[in-house]
C-alpha cells in the first residue's frame, strides 16, 4: 500500500501552522549577566516540487552572510539529495535504476542506500502496508510521474501490473549495491522529504544551534523552546475546504508528517478513487481513514509512517501505533462529517 509522489506534494494542501519564536540567551559579563536579544533568523527555498522553511535562533547581531552561507549549504545538500532519489530527475540515481532491466545490480550513494534501508524496515515492520515498489500500479492509476489518467484501469491491466510490485524484490547488497530482482520502480516519494528534513535539521544542529524549526512540504522537525519556555504548537487542518483548524497539538522536540487521502484522487461515474494504493488489490483504498498526523523521533519515519497508516486503515494502524509506541491522530470520515481518534500519547499533546 502506497501513495504517488504526486500525492505526496499534494499534501501540502495539508500543511501543519507553524509559528517559531526566539529563546532567550543570557551571556555573562563579568560578574553581571545580561539579556541578549534573541534574532530569528530564516531561510526558504524550493525542493521536490514544494517549498522549504528553516528557522533558527541566534544572538543579535549575527551576521547575514551566514545565514546565507547556511541556504548555500542547505540548497546543495537538497540538490544532491534530488539527485539520489527523485522519479521526476530522468538521470538521478533512483531514475537510472528504475529504468535497467529485471536483475541489475548496481552500486549507489549513501544517501540512496540509506533511505532505502529505512523504507524497507518499515515495509517489513508494517507487514507489506508500506510498499516502496508499487511505482508501477500507482502510474497505472495515474498519480504517479506519467501522464495523469482519469480511467479506472481492467482487471487485465492490473494483474500484468502485480507481477512488478513486492518491496522483497528488491535486494540490498553490501557496499552499498542493489539489486531488482524484477521490473522495478521505487518510488521513494512518502519518505523522500522526511529524509531530507532530517538531514537538513543535523545541518542546522551542526552549526551549534539548538532551537530551530526545518519544515519541507509540511513535514517538519522542531527542536528547543520559544522565548516564553513554552513548546511550539501546530495546527492541523480538517479533511475539509476552507483550510479549518481540526486540532491545536503541542509538538517539542519531535518530528511531525501529515498524510491524507482526500486531495489527490479523480473520479469516474461517481465513484472517487484516492492515490492510496492497497497492494493486495491493486487498487485504490475503500475505508474512511482520511488522515493521518504521526509524531516520531525522524521525520522520514513519521513521513512513511503517516502513508502506511493511511493504507492499512485506522484499527490496524492504530493497533500498530500502540504495540510500536508510535503517537498518532486519524481523521475518519463519517457521514457528512468526521470523527477523531488518537492515541493516549498524542491525547496529552493536545491544546484544549
Amino acid at each position: 500500500m502506497f501513495k504517488s509522489e504526486s500525492g505526496a506534494l499534494l499534501r501540502a494542501s495539508q500543511r501543519l501552522a507553524v509559528n517559531l519564536l526566539a529563546v532567550f540567551v543570557l551571556v555573562g559579563l563579568g560578574a553581571t549577566a545580561v539579556a541578549a536579544e534573541p534574532e530569528v533568523i530564516a531561510i526558504e527555498g524550493r525542493t521536490m516540487g514544494t517549498s522549504y522553511h528553516i528557522k533558527w535562533v541566534a544572538q543579535s547581531g549575527e551576521s547575514t552572510v551566514q545565514a546565507k552561507n547556511i541556504k548555500a549549504e542547505v540548497d546543495q545538500l537538497l540538490l544532491d539529495i534530488n539527485q539520489a532519489m527523485s522519479t521526476y530527475i530522468s538521470d538521478s540515481e533512483l531514475s537510472l535504476f528504475n529504468k535497467m532491466p529485471a536483475g541489475s545490480k548496481v552500486n549507489v550513494s549513501a544517501d540512496l542506500y540509506q533511505i532505502l534501508e529505512m523504507a524497507q524496515a518499515i515495509s517489513v515492520g508494517s507487514e507489506g502496508a508500506y510498499d516502496i515498489t508499487v511505482g508501477p500500479m500507482i502510474n497505472l492509476w495515474g498519480f504517479g510521474p506519467d501522464k495523469k489518467v482519469t480511467k479506472v484501469p481492467t482487471a487485465e491491466q492490473i494483474a500484468a501490473i502485480a507481477s512488478r510490485v513486492g518491496y522483497q524484490k528488491l535486494q540490498l547488497l553490501e557496499s552499498r549495491a542493489i539489486q531488482k530482482n524484477a521490473d522495478l520502480y521505487v518510488d521513494l516519494s512518502s519518505i523522500a522529504k522526511g529524509y531530507a528534513v532530517d538531514r537538513l535539521a543535523s545541518l542546522v544542529a551542526a552549526k551549534g544551534y539548538n532551537a530551530y524549526l526545518v519544515e519541507i512540504g509540511g513535514e517538519l522537525v522542531t527542536k528547543g523552546l520559544k522565548p516564553n519556555k513554552q513548546p511550539w504548537r501546530i495546527a492541523i487542518e480538517s479533511p475539509v475546504s476552507g483550510r479549518v483548524v481540526q486540532k491545536i497539538v503541542r509538538v517539542d522536540d519531535i518530528a511531525v508528517a501529515t498524510s491524507g487521502d482526500y486531495r489527490n484522487y479523480f473520479e469516474e461515474k461517481g465513484i472517487r478513487y484516492s492515490h492510496i494504493i492497497d497492494t493486495s488489490t491493486g487498487k485504490p483504498i475503500t475505508h474512511n481513514l482520511a488522515s493521518v498526523t504521526v509524531l516520531a523521533d525522524s521525520c522520514a519515519l513519521a513521513d512513511a509512517l503517516a502513508t502506511a497508516f493511511l493504507a492499512m486503515g485506522v484499527n490496524a494502524a492504530y493497533e500498530y501505533a500502540i504495540n510500536h509506541k508510535i503517537e498518532a491522530f486519524f481523521i475518519l470520515k463519517s457521514g457528512d462529517g468526521f470523527v477523531e481518534k488518537m492515541t493516549p500519547g498524542f491525547a496529552v499533546r493536545v491544546v484544549n
